[in-house]
């Protein structure tokens, strides 16, 4: 169905362009080749009149919609009647070439998002037994297991259960370069497999997989739900009242049925009807090239007026994810390269997060540790093993002191300070006695600083708003020189101080990740979403999603946001100034329909190529 649409689509620009160029040949014919027994023009009007009197009447008869489309209609019969041809179809051919400008605008500031539909998988390998069968991506079911070839796209989300390969995740991530994955690693349905087979469990299927997520939000992504373009709605219509009333006024005065005429004709409201849309558009389409999914159309305009950014800490500031930072050997005779090995090769087999993240520190930095054998893990302290003929545990104080290994007190303050700092720290016992212990945290981003400083730059105030301990927020506030810090919130807590925000006067922008923060990023003037690790049902809460996580992107959606409120400002001046302008011409008698239809129209293309302007714009760093 989604093809068909698109195909009608671009069918129908194409049957557009080719009556413009018909219709522009007929108007030079009529203009340069007179007496012809029939005017030219006629194409025109035909071509290009027709299906704007057809729309026009069509509205009017089903839901008495009086927008522009009326005042044009009138303007095309009227000039007709009084055998104006060459102006009326000037003026539908003027009209049909400000309308195709504006598909091409919003087509093209769509093509970046909607590339991904196409990106969507067709078939699944399912394999059953021996037995390998090739069916439609759409009846996967999870739990089934899938093989994906070299150079094709991984049909649902799911997790590897044999095989290594490289995978481009460049259509969910932006990331260039292809992430090696192998067992017990995540896929995601629409990236593609660069070099070796692989064998995987289906886990999220049809609607649930990621590249339906991202389709989803770029279905929401219409302009047509801007308040600000219901208001430019509104104002057509009292136009088009203002415009038969000036008409019918001057023909009262004048009785020159011209003079009437060329009002209608200059007065028809498109400038004005396609100054908010088509910048809306072109916005998005520049948002979406950064990173950006909007999902809600008046999202931009919403995002221009914030005044303070509260960001999540974890996922959102930071990786997300607790990394080694620290290695200290406390006991005589121990090496730093010695504590290491030993918690490592203690923690291969553990589940807990903090025993996997050192591992996976050793594997990074060093190699494969020591085997481990007589492996114990005890719930909510730690584990103990024997690593290279060393009994070693690695844990919390309480596990020491089960043991019964003597934690000296300088041993504890020096504990107490990196968890002052934002730490957790795992104690390493070796032999009977404290060997020392091994720091961890959440790591910054590495464009968290420069982003924090953009977003100053933009002249909006940063807020680390967290449910992380007071200590860690600190910490990280501090290194980002972000002034204001609440830490240990629970959800509602964030959601209570976003109100009062709000209720002192300020426009609140929400960036999260978790489902915690889906209450917060919903009472948010605008909720951004950090759509690559951030849970569904904070994407679903959101207005705009970060595809890639890229947040140093922020403060370029902040100017954007800023400069298309400019722009459709100034279209929106310039469309009216013009438009009375043209009025007081035309009641003068200076402008004949002909020239009136110039000028009126010559407006709506310049609205439509300073909208358009949009889709590249970035501001030069300093």
């Amino acid at each position: 169905m989604e093809r068909v649409e698109a195909l009608l689509a671009w069918g129908g620009t194409r049957r557009d362009a080719v009556c413009l160029i018909l219709s522009g040949a007929a108007l030079l014919a009529s203009l340069f080749v007179p007496g012809l027994p029939v005017d030219p023009a006629w194409a025109a009007i035909v071509l290009c009149g027709v299906p704007i009197v057809l729309e026009a009447v069509v509205g009017l008869v089903t839901a008495f919609d009086i927008k522009a489309d009326v005042l044009v209609s009138l303007a095309l019969i009227a000039s007709v009647c009084i055998g104006e041809i060459f102006a009326a179809g000037e003026v539908a051919f003027i009209m049909q070439l400000g309308g195709l400008l504006e598909e091409l605008t919003v087509a093209r500031a769509r093509a970046g998002i909607e590339r991904l539909v196409h990106l969507t998988p067709r078939t699944a390998r399912r394999v059953r037994g021996d037995r390998e069968e090739i069916i439609p991506a759409g009846e996967v079911a999870v739990g089934d297991l899938l093989r994906v070839l070299p150079g094709e796209s991984v049909p649902v989300d799911g997790v590897i259960r044999s095989g290594e390969t490289s995978i481009d995740q460049s259509v969910m991530t932006g990331e260039p370069l292809p992430v090696d994955k192998g067992p017990g690693e995540e896929v995601s349905s629409g990236t593609v497999n660069q070099f070796g087979s692989f064998d995987m469990e289906a886990t999220r299927v049809g609607e649930d997989s990621s590249i339906q997520r991202m389709i989803r939000l770029v279905q929401s992504a219409d302009a047509g739900k801007a308040k600000i373009v219901g208001l430019a709605d509104r104002w057509a219509t009292w136009v088009v009242v203002a415009a038969l009333g000036a008409a019918l006024v001057t023909w009262l005065v004048t009785r020159e049925i011209i003079r009437s005429v060329t009002i209608l004709v200059v007065f028809c409201p498109c400038a004005l009807v396609l100054a908010t849309p088509t910048a809306i558009m072109a916005a998005i389409g520049n948002a979406t090239r950064h990173g950006f999914l909007v999902r809600e159309g008046d999202a931009l305009e919403r995002l221009a007026g914030v005044t303070c950014i509260t960001f999540d800490k974890t996922g959102t500031l930071t990786r997300g994810t607790p990394q080694v930072t620290q290695v200290l050997p406390l006991a005589e005779g121990v090496a730093e390269e010695a504590l290491y090995a030993w918690a490592a090769g203690a923690e291969a087999r553990s589940e807990h997060p903090l025993g996997k993240a050192i591992l996976r520190g050793y594997r990074e930095s060093v190699g494969e540790p020591p085997a481990a054998e007589d492996f114990h893990m005890l719930p909510g302290r730690g584990v103990t093993a024997w690593v290279a003929g060393t009994q070693v545990a690695a844990g919390n104080p309480e596990l020491l002191q089960e043991l019964g290994i003597p934690l000296p007190a300088g041993a504890l303050t020096q504990v107490e300070h990196c968890r002052e700092r934002g730490s957790t720290v795992t104690l390493v016992a070796a032999a009977g006695r404290l060997a020392g212990f091994i720091a961890l945290s959440d790591t910054l981003r590495e464009d968290a600083a420069a982003t924090i400083r953009g977003v100053k730059a933009a002249g909006v105030t940063p807020v680390l708003l967290t449910g992380d301990h007071a200590s860690a927020a600190r910490q990280i506030a501090g290194q980002l020189q972000i002034g204001q810090v609440r830490a240990d919130c629970l959800p509602e807590d964030k959601l209570d101080w976003i109100a009062a925000r709000q209720r002192a006067g300020e426009r609140v922008c929400m960036i999260g990740d978790g489902i915690n923060d889906a209450p917060a990023l919903k009472k948010a003037d605008v909720g951004i979403a950090m759509g690559g690790v951030g849970s569904d049902i904070a994407i679903d809460a959101s207005d705009i999603a970060l595809v890639g996580d890229d947040i140093r992107e922020l403060p370029h959606l902040l100017r954007l946001s800023r400069r298309m409120m400019t722009t459709i400002r100034c279209n929106l001046t310039f469309s009216m100034t013009l438009n009375f302008a043209a009025i007081v011409l035309a009641i003068t008698n200076v402008l004949n329909p002909v020239t009136g239809a110039l000028v009126h129209n010559a407006g709506s293309v310049f609205v439509i190529v300073c909208s358009a302007l949009l889709l590249r714009w970035r501001k030069k760093e300093t």
